[in-house]
């Protein structure tokens, strides 16, 4: 069931999105590509990292208002947080960090894999209930909206903003108005947002799928999917 219709209706225009400020936790190829192309799009962005100094570079290429900071820092900024990290710390991230998310949308990128993330991996993989579930279980109470997973970032930083139908990024989460904000901010990117409904059903979009890793376009995703 999708949840929370009215609250944050603010935040949201009619084919669009206002500028907003979004905390990037996790400044790597997703988060610092994503991030750049909604500062290019006037959003504010803070990219974060526990050494912040290393971002100089990032925020320089970005421009715009675009500023570094500490995780904890990015998530105090961000009406919207971008969670780009390794999924296998996405547990011990959200048992720390859940209460400063509980009032922001967060938008999760991660994908489990076994030689990286363990018995994390290894439990969601082998349950069969895709991504969605173990995120609703482990970000109880925050607005959390799973996106950006599906498509190699070569293909993201070559095809953003391209002429014809765009790539398609598939969106799932149980806040309507969560999936609209991120649906507005996947456009600002320059890509096609597919959204396919609550969190349960972000298995169809995982690792593995007849979506994933494909660079499909928008209308081939919805195809695919039976949208």
């Amino acid at each position: 069931m999708l949840l929370h219709t009215d609250k944050h209706q603010k935040l949201s225009l009619n084919g669009g999105s206002i500028p907003m400020k979004i905390g990037v936790v996790g400044s790597g190829r997703i988060g610092g590509l994503i991030g750049t192309l909604w500062s290019r799009a006037g959003h504010e962005v803070l990219f974060s990292s526990r050494h912040p100094e290393s971002l100089a570079a990032l925020v320089e290429a970005a421009g715009n208002s675009t500023r570094s900071g500490t995780p904890d820092q990015a998530i105090s900024f961000g009406d919207v947080i971008l969670l780009s990290i390794p999924f296998g710390e996405l547990p011990e991230f959200s048992r720390t960090k859940r209460e400063a998310l509980s009032q922001k949308i967060v938008l999760e990128t991660g994908n489990p894999n076994l030689k990286r993330d363990g018995e994390i991996a290894r439990s969601v993989l082998e349950s069969g209930r895709g991504t969605g579930v173990f995120l609703r279980e482990w970000f109880a109470g925050v607005r959390i909206v799973r996106v950006f997973n599906t498509v190699w970032h070569p293909v993201l930083a070559k095809e953003a903003h391209r002429a014809g139908p765009r790539v398609g990024i598939p969106l799932a989460s149980d806040d309507e108005a969560a999936l609209r904000i991120a649906s507005n901010l996947v456009v600002d990117s320059g890509f096609d947002p597919v959204v396919v409904g609550a969190l349960d059903r972000a298995r169809e979009f995982d690792m593995g799928t007849a979506v994933y890793d494909t660079g499909m376009s928008g209308p081939e995703v919805r195809r695919a999917l039976n949208l």
